[in-house]
């Protein structure tokens, strides 16, 4: 690849190079990627170039070639117009509510020890507005450090994300995932069940790790550790291994997605009570968005939370969607798991709406 590449690669020294928010672009950070000359949805054909990658949570990966990427700040200044009136939501409080106790019950029972329970909220999107923009008012408005702006309506993908979480971060042959559980106003406000429930996921990532690591590499590096974004604290770990040789991304996907985080323990039984209580799919909330550069064997991608896309949808035209939720344990009281997706959604909602101001 040429063009600003040369000058600055993503894993290299950054140059400083300025791309359009007025045309089809991907946005990472101080991260660029332009001009898409490749769709894919099969992650064996990741083996060369620089890749902008969404995964849904159910396992549909498109990922877009791009024929320059660099360093720099944008130029072009899309307005973003605050979309009026409520948000419908794909499970109401009681709805999910009742979800809660299910959960609970079959903890009772014993097939499952932790379930993700989300719900989707939605408001139509006139024609004319910008993703782009939506992404340059989150960068201001809710900084965050797994930051993206995908607009690229050819490949399907219209997303702006402020995720606080680091899905996978390659380099060489090394792997990191950065698992958030435990979720408060302030850390003070904390509670044991948190700290459990982050362990648990740690256990699992360290179990998905181990399945495609040289035996002895994985090493949880550190166990929650406090986090502090805008409105909220969260607990963060840090688990890493050493990729055993010749494994690539159709292992690595295949292995680690959907994030245990976002997904629940043991995967399997959790992925079934979101299958049976979540009333639609969650598309790229909850999966992986980020890019890949197989050149370099690097790579950064962040689980979907925090989280808006836009769709098309045949009866009634465009759609914006945003995606909450909690993890659900044995101590959870379902009041206060509502509460939780209230406040994860609060601020990125009040944004788009025009009730925050950035």
């Amino acid at each position: 690849m040429g063009g600003d590449h040369d000058a600055a690669s993503a894993g290299g020294k950054a140059g400083a190079a300025a791309y359009d928010l007025r045309v089809s672009t991907a946005r990472f950070g101080t991260l660029w990627a332009a001009d898409p000359v490749e769709v894919t949805h099969d992650p064996g054909d990741l083996t060369e170039g620089f890749w902008v990658v969404v995964q849904t949570f159910e396992g549909e990966l498109t990922a877009v070639r791009m024929a320059r990427h660099g360093h720099g700040g944008p130029t072009g200044t899309p307005t973003w117009d605050p979309l009026t009136g409520p948000w419908r939501t794909s499970l109401g409080e009681e709805a999910y509510l009742g979800g809660v106790r299910e959960i609970r019950r079959r903890i009772a029972a014993g097939t499952v020890y932790q379930v993700n329970l989300c719900r989707i909220l939605e408001h139509d999107l006139p024609g004319e507005a910008s993703v782009a923009a939506l992404g340059a008012l989150l960068a201001v408005g809710n900084p965050a450090p797994y930051a993206a702006t995908i607009d690229l309506p050819e490949a399907g993908l219209e997303i702006a994300c402020a995720s606080p979480e680091g899905f996978l971060e390659r380099e060489g042959r090394r792997l990191v995932s950065r698992p958030i559980k435990g979720t408060a106003p302030t850390i003070e406000e904390m509670l044991p069940k948190d700290i459990a429930e982050n362990v648990m996921i740690v256990d699992l990532v360290r179990h998905d790790l181990g399945g495609i690591c040289t035996p002895g590499t994985v090493a949880v590096e550190r166990l929650c550790r406090d986090e502090v974004h805008p409105g909220l604290v969260h607990l963060v770990s840090d688990v890493a291994g050493e990729l055993r040789p010749g494994v690539e991304w159709p292992a690595i996907l295949t292995a680690m997605a959907p994030a245990g985080s976002v997904s629940g323990a043991p995967k399997h039984t959790a992925l079934v009570a979101i299958e049976d209580l979540e009333t639609v799919p969650r598309g790229p909330y909850c999966g992986a968005i980020g890019w890949i550069d197989a050149d370099r064997e690097l790579a950064r991608l962040a689980v979907g939370i925090r989280s808006f896309w836009a769709t098309t949808d045949r009866d009634r035209g465009r759609v914006l969607r945003f995606g909450t939720g909690a993890g659900i344990t044995w101590g959870s009281q379902p009041d206060q798991e509502w509460a939780e997706t209230e406040l994860k959604a609060h601020r990125l909602i009040g944004l788009a709406s025009g009730r925050l101001g950035p």
